[in-house]
């Protein structure tokens, strides 16, 4: 059996579900086989609205949503009231998923859907993800994982579906933008957010502007670490970040990776 067809004889055996509707790439693809394989009445999203999410992330997630037919919930979260969660630990994730999937599960219940799904694929076990201790406590299922789809093949079979979200650059909360440790606010939320903007305003498609104080570190991805090469560009990503406040504005030659942050939680326990 292959992935696509093993992903709906998981989802058919829920009989119903309730989906964690980022707009991501993989809740997006989720949610389109869901509805697919159990029709609009028995597929659900629900959508955050929320200070960690850029506004235009939420508009995406509803044009997704209107695209493949779904009935979607916008469902308001506040991470920052979340006790543990500001001060940014290392496990700050878990705290985040546990309250999020157990309002979830409240909602399922509330209209008698069986299972809550997110959108974890097999690639997502390389990673330090704290929030997946959530997903398992609450019995949360990830059926991408289950079937076996890594991040390429979801784009693969994203874009067999005509799917607009198929090449669409990776996204993580911008929490994961700040060293753990160093307490998330609404102001620095706003002002990371600010930040992409203006990289992605300078043509860069995958970016990442992580918190280091008074010190702006940007990623980018591999192919477009040339473009520094660039004097009259390497000008305008410095103003542009000066002028949100930054003192320094610092390129990481590593280029974007996920979960640089955890770096330095590796390094400290080897």
């Amino acid at each position: 059996m292959d992935k696509l067809s093993q992903l709906k004889s998981i989802l058919k055996s829920y009989g119903s579900t309730l989906i964690a509707f980022s707009g991501g790439v993989d809740s997006t693809f989720l949610l389109k086989v869901a509805i697919d394989t159990l029709g609009r009445k028995n597929a659900i999203a629900v959508t955050a609205k929320s200070k960690i999410y850029p506004e235009e992330e939420l508009e995406e997630s509803k044009k997704l949503a209107r695209l493949v037919g779904a009935r979607q919930v916008i469902l308001n979260t506040s991470e920052i009231d979340i006790p543990g969660y500001k001060d940014n630990p290392p496990n700050r994730c878990y705290f985040c998923k546990s309250e999020l999937f157990s309002r979830l599960k409240r909602i399922a219940k509330s209209k008698g859907t069986k299972v809550v799904c997110d959108g974890s694929n097999r690639d997502d076990r390389k990673d330090y993800r704290p929030g997946s201790r959530a997903v398992k406590e609450l019995g949360v299922k990830s059926p991408l994982d289950e079937a076996g789809f890594t991040k390429d093949d979801i784009r693969k079979f994203s874009r067999k579906l005509g799917l607009p979200s198929w090449d669409k650059p990776s996204f993580a909360c911008l929490a994961s933008r700040f060293p753990y440790g160093e307490a998330i606010t609404e102001d620095k939320l706003r002002l990371i957010a600010r930040g992409e903007n203006a990289l992605r305003d300078l043509g860069f498609k995958q970016v990442r502007l992580r918190y280091h104080g008074n010190i702006a570190r940007v990623e980018v991805a591999k192919d477009e670490l040339s473009t520094f090469a660039k004097p009259e560009l390497r000008d305008r990503v410095s103003k542009a970040l000066k002028s949100l406040g930054f003192l320094y504005v610092a390129l990481d030659l590593d280029g974007y990776r996920t979960g640089s942050m955890n770096e330095a939680l590796k390094s400290h326990s080897s």
